[in-house]
C-alpha cells in the first residue's frame, strides 16, 4: 500500500495572471536516474547469486570504541559510508600483526569490491582479538557485540602514508604526492645481498587551480539578452511594439571570457539522521563560498525546487532526485550526488543565482524557522520584470525555428547521454574491480583445491549504480557507439567481469599475500648465511611495495572518475533533461487569451456604440459598465503581450546563454581534464613499474 506509485497531483493553479501554473510534484514518481521513489526495492536490485553480507548486523546495535570511528574517518574523508579493500588493508597493517593474519581478516570481511562501515568495524574487532591471542572468529565478535564489550585494537594511524582517495578538491594533485613518496621495504635480516629499492621521481602535471570569482558579477558584463540580430518578432500574432526582425546570426557566448573558470563550488555531505524512530530523516550539510555550512533536509530541497519552478517556469531547472520510503545506502548516495548537481546548476545560473530565496536557503542557519516567520512570494518572474525595446530587438525572428531544431534532437541527446552515463559508470566499476575484486581462478577439474566458502569471493555481476532502463540502453548493441562494449542487462550473468579482469587478482590481497610469503620465508633451511634465499625474499618484498603503490594509484584514479568525471557526465545528461522539461512547461504555460480578449473588446465596442445610438432610458449606466470592461480587457491584453515578449526573451536567453555554453564549454573542460588525468595516471603507473624494474634487477639467480 505504502510503496505503490503516487499519482501526480497539482500543487494548485492560480487563476490570476502571473501566478504559478506549475503542477509538478517533486515527490511524485520520477524518472530521475530511473529510481522509483516509492519502491522499497534496493537500488539497483541485487543481481542473481549475490548474497548480502553476513557481517552487516554483527555489531549493528553495539557501542563501538572511539578508535573504530577514528580509523574509518581516516579512510572515508567524503563520508560515503564505505571504503575500499585497499584502505582496509592499510589500516590493518598498522596493527603490527603478521601479514598472514591481516590477509585472513581481510578475506573474512570483504566479499565485495567495497567495505561498509560495519564490515570495517568487524575487521577492527577481529584485529583486537588477534592482538590478544584469541581466535579470529566472526561469531566471537557477534557474541561480544551482544554483550556490548567490543575489544579495542591497538593501531598506529600515524603510519598511514595514504589513507583513502582524497576529496575532490585535492584529487588532481594526488598522483604527484603519491608517486613521489619513496618506496621502502622492511628488512629484518642484517645480511642483505639485494640492492635497495631505487625510487624514481616523475613530474606529474597537476590540474590548474580554480580561479577565484571576481567581486563583480561576471554574468552581467554584457546585455542580458544580447545578440547580433536586430528587431523583434512576436510570439504568435504580433509583438507589443510591432515590427519584424531578420534572422539572427548568433555571435559570442553572451558571457565573459573564461566564465567557466569562475563557477561557484558547492558540496553536499551527509550530516547524519535526525528525528524519532518512526519519523527519521537524513540531514545534509551544504558548504558554499557564500558562508558557513548549513544543514538541510530533503523536504527543504523540495520546497526550494517548487518555489524556483513557480518563479522561473521559463528557465532551465534540473530535476530533483526522488524520495523513497525505506531508502538503502546506495539510494541515499545517489540522491546526495543529485542534490549536489542540482545546487551546482542553480547557483551558477546567470539569473536564478540572484534569487533571494536561494540565497537564504544557502545561508540561513534554520531554514524551517525562517519559513514560519517569512512571507514567500510565488509570483511568476514575468509579473515583475519587463523587456525593454533594446532587449526585445535582440530576439531573433526565427527563434521558433531554432527552438524546433533543439526540440527535434533533445530526446536522442537524452538517450545518448543516459547510455554514456551507464556505460561510463560500468567501466569505472570494472577498473575499480581490477584492484579490489577477487575471483576464483582455480580449474574446475581440481575440486580438491576448493577454498572454504567464507574465502570464496562472489562471482556474481557487479552491483553498479545505474538506472532502471539501463538494460534497454545496453541491450541493443546495434545502436552502441563505436569503441564502447555492448554490455548485457544488469540482470544477466553475462555482465560479470571480462576474462582479463577476472584473471587479475586483488592487488591489495596480492600485496598482503606477498608480505605473508616474505614472513614465511624469513629463515632458510640452510641458516642465516643463505644469500640466494635472502636476495629473493627482499626482491619479493620490493614487488609487494610496488603492487601496494599500484593499488593506491588505481584507487585514486577511481575516486577521480567517480567523484568528478562521472558527475560531469551526469550533469550533461541533467542539462538536456532540464531542457526537455522547459519545453514541456513552455507548451503548457505560454498559452494566453489575447485573441479571445481582442474579439471581446471589438464586440463590446460595437455594443457600446449601439447603446449610445439608441439612447434608451438608463443607457449611461450600462454604457459605463461596458466601457470599464473594455478598459480591463485592454489592460489584460497589454499585460499578456508583455508576457509573450518576456517568454520569448527567456527562451532565447536559456537557449543561447545557458544551454549552448554549458553543453559545449563545460564538456570541453570535462574532456580535457579527463585526458590530462588519464595521462598523469599512466605516467605514475609507468614510473612505478620502472622503479620496480630497477629494484629487482639485482635479484640473485644463484
Amino acid at each position: 500500500m505504502f510503496n505503490a506509485p503516487r499519482p501526480t497531483q497539482a500543487y494548485g493553479i492560480s487563476s490570476s495572471f502571473g501566478g504559478s501554473f506549475v503542477d509538478e510534484n517533486p515527490l511524485a514518481a520520477s524518472t530521475y536516474d530511473g529510481l522509483d521513489p516509492w519502491s522499497a526495492a534496493p537500488s539497483p536490485s541485487p543481481p542473481p547469486g549475490q548474497v548480502p553480507s553476513i557481517f552487516t548486523n554483527a555489531i549493528a546495535e553495539a557501542t563501538v570504541p572511539a578508535i573504530y570511528q577514528q580509523s574509518f574517518n581516516a579512510v572515508d574523508p567524503t563520508n560515503s559510508g564505505e571504503t575500499s579493500v585497499n584502505s582496509l588493508s592499510r589500516v590493518l597493517s598498522t596493527s603490527s600483526l603478521p601479514a598472514a593474519t591481516v590477509d585472513k581478516i581481510v578475506n573474512l570481511v570483504s566479499t565485495r569490491p567495497r567495505v561498509s562501515k560495519l564490515e570495517f568495524f568487524v575487521a577492527l574487532a577481529l584485529v583486537a582479538l588477534a592482538q590478544k591471542g584469541q581466535a579470529v572468529s566472526v561469531e566471537q565478535v557477534a557474541l561480544l557485540a551482544q554483550q556490548n564489550t567490543l575489544p579495542e585494537p591497538t593501531l598506529d594511524l600515524s603510519l598511514l602514508s595514504y589513507s583513502a582517495p582524497p576529496p575532490p578538491s585535492s584529487l588532481s594533485a594526488a598522483y604527484t604526492t603519491n608517486n613521489r613518496q619513496p618506496i621502502t621495504t622492511q628488512n629484518s635480516s642484517s645480511n642483505s645481498s639485494a640492492t635497495a629499492v631505487r625510487s624514481t621521481s616523475t613530474s606529474i602535471t597537476a590540474v590548474a587551480a580554480v580561479v577565484a570569482p571576481p567581486p563583480d558579477d561576471p554574468w552581467m558584463t554584457g546585455p542580458r539578452f544580447g545578440g547580433a540580430g536586430a528587431g523583434a518578432a512576436p510570439f504568435g500574432a504580433g509583438g507589443i511594439n510591432g515590427g519584424v526582425a531578420p534572422p539572427s546570426s548568433v555571435a559570442g557566448s553572451g558571457l565573459p571570457s573564461g566564465w567557466w573558470k569562475r563557477q561557484e563550488r558547492v558540496t553536499v555531505q551527509f550530516a547524519g539522521q535526525q528525528g524519532f524512530v518512526l519519523n527519521r530523516y537524513m540531514v545534509y550539510g551544504i558548504s558554499t563560498e557564500r558562508g558557513s555550512t548549513v544543514q538541510r533536509r530533503y523536504s527543504e530541497f523540495a520546497f526550494l525546487w517548487d518555489c524556483l519552478v513557480r518563479r522561473y517556469p521559463f528557465r532551465l531547472l534540473p530535476q530533483l532526485p526522488p524520495k523513497r520510503i525505506g531508502p538503502d545506502e546506495m539510494f541515499l548516495e545517489q540522491r546526495r550526488k543529485g542534490l549536489e548537481r542540482f545546487l551546482r546548476f542553480v547557483i551558477n545560473h546567470p539569473v536564478i543565482k540572484e534569487d533571494a530565496l536561494l540565497g537564504t536557503f544557502l545561508a540561513e542557519p534554520s531554514f524551517e524557522q525562517w519559513r514560519k516567520h517569512s512571507s514567500i512570494s510565488l509570483e511568476e518572474e514575468s509579473a515583475s520584470k519587463r523587456i525593454d525595446r533594446v532587449e526585445e530587438m535582440t530576439i531573433p525572428s526565427d527563434l521558433e525555428d531554432k527552438l524546433g531544431h533543439v526540440r527535434q534532437k533533445i530526446v536522442p541527446l537524452i538517450e545518448a547521454w543516459q547510455k554514456i552515463c551507464v556505460l561510463g559508470e560500468r567501466l569505472v566499476r570494472k577498473r575499480e574491480a581490477a584492484a579490489v575484486r577477487s575471483t576464483s581462478t582455480r580449474p574446475s577439474f581440481m575440486p580438491h583445491l576448493r577454498l572454504p566458502p567464507v574465502l570464496r569471493m562472489s562471482s556474481s555481476p557487479l552491483s553498479v549504480s545505474s538506472y532502471t532502463n539501463d538494460a534497454a540502453a545496453a541491450a541493443d548493441s546495434t545502436r552502441m557507439p563505436l569503441g564502447l562494449p555492448a554490455f548485457a542487462s544488469s540482470r544477466d550473468p553475462a555482465l560479470s567481469l571480462s576474462p582479463l579482469s577476472t584473471a587479475q587478482a586483488d592487488l591489495s590481497r596480492l600485496t598482503n599475500t606477498l608480505k605473508m610469503l616474505v614472513e614465511v620465508n624469513a629463515q632458510c633451511w640452510k641458516g642465516q648465511d643463505c644469500d640466494l634465499s635472502e636476495g629473493v625474499r627482499q626482491g619479493i618484498s620490493v614487488v609487494s611495495a610496488h603492487t601496494q603503490r599500484h593499488a593506491d594509484l588505481l584507487e585514486i584514479r577511481t575516486g577521480v572518475l567517480l567523484q568528478e568525471t562521472l558527475e560531469g557526465l551526469k550533469s550533461q545528461r541533467d542539462l538536456y533533461i532540464a531542457m526537455r522539461d522547459l519545453f514541456i512547461r513552455h507548451d503548457r504555460l505560454s498559452v494566453d487569451q489575447v485573441e479571445r480578449l481582442k474579439k471581446r473588446v471589438d464586440t463590446n465596442a460595437l455594443k457600446l456604440e449601439s447603446i449610445k445610438a439608441v439612447a434608451k432610458d438608463g443607457w449611461e449606466e450600462e454604457a459605463d459598465k461596458i466601457a470599464v470592461g473594455i478598459e480591463k480587457d485592454k489592460a489584460t491584453i497589454s499585460a499578456q503581450l508583455n508576457r509573450r515578449v518576456f517568454i520569448r526573451a527567456c527562451m532565447w536567453h536559456e537557449l543561447r546563454v545557458v544551454l549552448h555554453n554549458r553543453e559545449n564549454t563545460l564538456l570541453t573542460q570535462l574532456v580535457q581534464s579527463f585526458a590530462s588525468e588519464e595521462r598523469d595516471y599512466a605516467d605514475a603507473v609507468a614510473a612505478n613499474w620502472a622503479s620496480l624494474v630497477q629494484g629487482v634487477e639485482n635479484m640473485p639467480f644463484e
